[in-house]
């Protein structure tokens, strides 16, 4: 799409709590970027963002500065900003330290899952199926976050939770791009897994579960980068994912 036909109407100045021109340029373009009304690959225009955020072109440079940090921006030498492309051995190496992570925390909460914790959880999975009838596929998205942190918050090993959230972070973006009803619902079957063996105590079964539940997501990555080569940098030449 040319950079002059985008009008950015998704972005709203008053979409983020955040303080300061550029923290809330940064909160709003990330979130665009994450819910992909930003596209991989797609150029950005700082005076028509500047415009519709209601700042100078300062903020917005700045906040673009940010976004590459995170490498969700690439900048361009004479010309311009874009998108950054989803690169997969990012995914992967994000995806390897969740699996190793929420494996090993759902293990050991197997052990002394209290009542709570599984009612909490049943909680969640409700919520999870009601988004999914609604065909609410972002609040989804934010009841698939709750009940991962959930299981972080019970652990209480604040390193472990920080880490984590990193990883998470990294495939915030991807995850989106599976965002259907289909995987919508295997996803809720996946946890519901995790639940029932939480509530039976059964470490082993509930690791079992949460490693099944993450590398049918990475899988499903996989094959939707050999669909959609033109979305990721670091792909072969036959079009596959590098490894």
């Amino acid at each position: 799409m040319p950079v002059a036909a985008v009008t950015y109407d998704f972005l709203s100045p008053g979409r983020s709590a955040a303080t300061g021109a550029t923290a809330r340029v940064h909160a709003a373009l990330r979130e665009a970027i994450v819910q992909l009304d930003l596209k991989p690959g797609e150029f950005l225009d700082k005076q028509a963002i500047a415009a519709r955020m209601g700042v100078s072109r300062f903020p917005v440079g700045e906040a673009m500065n940010r976004l590459a940090a995170e490498g969700l921006v690439d900048i361009i030498p004479q010309s311009g900003s874009r998108v950054a492309l989803i690169k997969i051995s990012d995914t992967r190496e994000n995806m390897f330290l969740r699996r190793a992570l929420e494996v090993e925390t759902v293990r050991r909460l197997a052990a002394t899952a209290s009542a709570e914790l599984v009612d909490k959880l049943a909680s969640s999975l409700r919520y999870q199926k009601a988004a999914i009838d609604a065909q609410d596929l972002k609040g989804f998205h934010g009841f698939d976050l709750a009940f991962h942190a959930l299981l972080q918050d019970h652990l209480g090993f604040e390193r472990v939770r920080n880490a984590t959230e990193t990883a998470r972070l990294g495939l915030d973006r991807v995850r989106q791009l599976l965002n259907s009803r289909r995987r919508l619902e295997l996803t809720l079957s996946e946890h519901k897994a995790i639940v029932a063996a939480l509530e039976a105590h059964d470490g082993e079964s509930a690791a079992k579960a949460m490693y099944g539940h993450l590398e049918a997501v990475m899988a499903e990555l996989e094959t939707f980068a050999r669909e959609r080569p033109e979305l990721f940098a670091d792909l072969n030449t036959t079009g596959g994912p590098e490894t």
